[in-house]
């Protein structure tokens, strides 16, 4: 979707990698300190919401799901972390979303409730 490229862009953040399944988005951007992660990712989630909607992608309205995760990498895992995204729909033969997100929590030795981790879609 371009509309993703066009909120990184145009907030001076330099997109990297987009891809998704249908139950998740990878979206892999440099982040510059003019806006805050929280205030880019409402931008994106509330502007892709209505394209969807606009141009009726799904029987019902479509949300998506309140919250996120964000993680951070270095330099020298940029290669890695593109074809990780590119590779999705291999990845995810093997893992689900959510058996991978948590995988990334731990790995990112990040405390969770699981009250707040996403939800399976119905």
């Amino acid at each position: 979707m371009q509309i993703h490229y066009w909120h990184c862009a145009n907030h001076n953040h330099k997109m990297l990698a987009i891809n998704g399944m249908s139950d998740h988005l990878h979206v892999f951007f440099g982040m510059r300190p003019t806006q805050s992660l929280s205030d880019l990712l409402q931008k994106i989630k509330g502007s892709s919401s209505e394209w969807i909607n606009d141009q009726r992608l799904t029987k019902r309205r479509f949300e998506w799901q309140q919250g996120y995760g964000a993680f951070s990498y270095c330099r020298s895992e940029v290669e890695k972390v593109i074809a990780y995204i590119r590779n999705q729909e291999v990845h995810h033969q093997k893992l689900s979303f959510l058996q991978e997100y948590r995988l990334f929590l731990e790995e990112f030795e990040i405390d969770y409730d699981e009250r707040f981790i996403f939800k399976e879609l119905e």
